[in-house]
């Protein structure tokens, strides 16, 4: 039986990998992009150690914890956070689809894959995206496709 009336809304786009799908919450996703690029943009260390986020964390040590002891007054790079340099934040954004998802929808779209530095994911072409939004459209899923904020949430937006 197919169902008409979606239960949950998710938003999905092209990742930092240009063949790979991602998908997000959608009551979540966009303020998590908000929170990202706040901690992204900042112009000094105390900026971003003030970023608060309820969607992610921040990956900006404390003064206290900061090996470099940089003061909240110096000007902030993202590329200077050892979390953001070492590829761990923001969280990679294919591995969401395993929360979001029942397990046993997980074999529909591909093979879980292990990363050493971010764990479990799932990557998706995008050749299948057809079939995979009429899949989860069948399971009850509203679909939104964002490629720009896919990306926000990826660090595509301020990685290289």
């Amino acid at each position: 039986m197919i169902n008409t009336k979606p239960t949950k809304s998710l938003v999905y786009g092209l990742t930092r990998r240009p063949d790979c799908l991602a998908f997000a919450d959608a009551r979540t996703a966009a303020d998590e992009a908000k929170e990202i690029i706040a901690i992204a943009t900042a112009r000094t260390w105390g900026q971003a150690r003030a970023v608060n986020p309820h969607h992610t964390y921040n990956p900006v040590p404390d003064l206290d914890d900061d090996p470099e002891e940089r003061p909240d007054d110096a000007a902030f790079d993202i590329h200077d956070v050892g979390l953001v340099s070492q590829g761990d934040w923001p969280p990679m954004v294919t591995g969401r689809i395993l929360d979001l998802l029942p397990k046993e929808l997980w074999s529909t779209f591909g093979e879980v894959e292990f990363t050493a530095l971010n764990g479990d994911c799932l990557e998706i072409p995008v050749s299948r995206e057809a079939e995979i939004v009429a899949v989860l459209w069948e399971h009850g899923y509203e679909l939104t496709r964002d490629d720009e904020l896919i990306q926000i949430l990826d660090g595509g937006t301020f990685l290289s």
